[in-house]
């Protein structure tokens, strides 16, 4: 009989009640602790830079065309680093790997921060998501490295609350001190603020290098096939996976979704709702702790739904509360939807995953996980460019409509296409989700 998993509220609980205690019951290693203060550096640097980077080019008068097309060029340059970067961990161990990505990352945000010219934009975003893919790569593998298969999920959630916790508390002191009127900016423009805050973020983030020599190699990191039978495998599954062949479609289409509106929100509550940068921040921030506390619902809501039921309630919800924030004329109710969005939005994406890892047998789920990430990242990347010049030409309320519109839809089909699948499956006690900056 499996081992029962304790109940998420509970576990929440005695972490904040006796946070010491909670620790020293976890047993995490010296090791573990020198990556996760590499791993602070590096979400909550990025975590202020992303959020605080599109607002910065829309301030310069960037459109959402050219701002799409970036955000683009960032996600396939992410997309196309993987599997190289991936067969280059195996070879030469994480460390290299990941002291090149904390030292060259932020160099290439200083640039993006400083050339503002449009084709350099997008070929420095380019460049950047093949530096940062050394992250998205080499996070989960190190970290599993570095903990038993009973504290594993400790650790892992104890790295993305304090990298959300970091990013929301960030992203809410920046927006404040790009205000005109802030401590700290007297006699400075917006946009002279924001690119010290950019500059000073990447500094933030390169600080995770110094602890990156005292962390021990590994060369287990990779794929342990050729590319080219990596490929093959990839071809078999899908092909001989009636599951796989509805489910990566449907799976793909619904991250681009969330993904493109995530690029833009931002921008859609400073330019079309007329936010102040100060509110913006401070509503990603409490976005971030919603979000954060989803997480603990996530398994309650699946258990008493079912998986399929739960998903397709979490994608209805989702794209309702997207289609309520724009046509609600009430800027209150607009933050409120929006922060009901992100809370839906973030409890969807775990139930598909555990699906997937349900449905799919054991000797498949390396190359069914790879195949997820790998179409989910290229379709975000056509989505985000396509968006971008949609909302130049037609403006944010019809696009982000429409968007909520193709969310309904998505959920609908899914569930059609899932309904001769299990109504229910068993849900982990605790869910996490890949970090924000990744």
């Amino acid at each position: 009989m499996p081992e029962q998993l304790p109940h998420p509220a509970s576990v929440a609980a005695r972490m904040w009640n006796t946070p010491a205690t909670w620790l020293r019951e976890q047993k995490l290693g010296m090791d573990f602790w020198i990556f996760f203060l590499a791993a602070f550096f590096y979400d909550a640097g990025f975590g202020i830079y992303f959020f605080l980077f599109n607002l910065f080019l829309l301030d310069l008068h960037f459109d959402e065309r050219a701002i799409g097309l970036i955000n683009g060029a960032l996600s396939l340059g992410l997309l196309v680093g993987t599997l190289p970067i991936g067969i280059m961990s195996r070879r030469i161990g994480a460390r290299p790997l990941l002291r090149f990505c904390f030292l060259i990352a932020p160099v290439l945000c200083v640039l993006r921060a400083l050339w503002m010219w449009e084709p350099a934009q997008i070929g420095l975003a380019f460049t950047s998501g093949l530096v940062m893919s050394v992250w998205a790569v080499c996070f989960l593998p190190v970290t599993a490295s570095l903990t038993t298969e009973n504290n594993r999920a400790s650790a892992m959630g104890l790295i993305f609350s304090v990298g959300i916790g970091a990013t929301a508390i960030g992203a809410a002191v920046s927006g404040y001190l790009s205000q005109p009127n802030s401590i700290l900016s007297a006699g400075l423009s917006s946009v002279e603020m924001m690119r010290i805050i950019l500059l000073a973020s990447s500094g933030i983030a390169v600080c995770g290098a110094f602890s990156l020599p005292r962390l021990p190699d590994t060369r287990s990191l990779a794929p342990r096939e050729p590319l080219m039978r990596s490929a093959r495998t990839w071809t078999r599954t899908f092909f001989n996976n009636a599951f796989l062949r509805s489910y990566l479609p449907c799976m793909a289409l619904w991250s681009s979704l969330l993904a493109v509106f995530t690029t833009f929100s931002g921008v859609y509550l400073e330019k079309e709702r007329h936010l102040s940068l100060a509110s913006v921040g401070l509503i990603f921030s409490f976005s971030r702790l919603v979000e954060l506390l989803s997480g603990l619902t996530t398994p309650l809501v699946l258990r008493a739904l079912g998986i399929l039921k739960g998903i397709l309630a979490t994608q209805v919800a989702t794209a309702l509360l997207l289609a309520s924030m724009v046509i609600i004329g009430n800027p209150a109710w607009c933050v409120a939807f929006f922060l009901g969005y992100s809370a839906a939005q973030w409890m969807s994406s775990p139930a598909l995953y555990t699906l997937l890892m349900n449905e799919v047998p054991e000797e498949d789920r390396a190359s069914a996980a790879a195949m997820t990430m790998f179409t989910s990242s290229l379709v975000t990347a056509g989505a985000t460019s396509a968006v971008g010049v949609l909302l130049v030409r037609y403006s944010y309320t019809p696009v982000l409509i429409g968007i909520a519109g193709f969310e309904a839809a998505l959920a609908i089909l899914f569930r059609f296409l899932m309904r001769h699948r299990a109504a229910s499956v068993t849900v982990p006690g605790q869910i996490f989700v890949e970090s924000a900056t990744d």
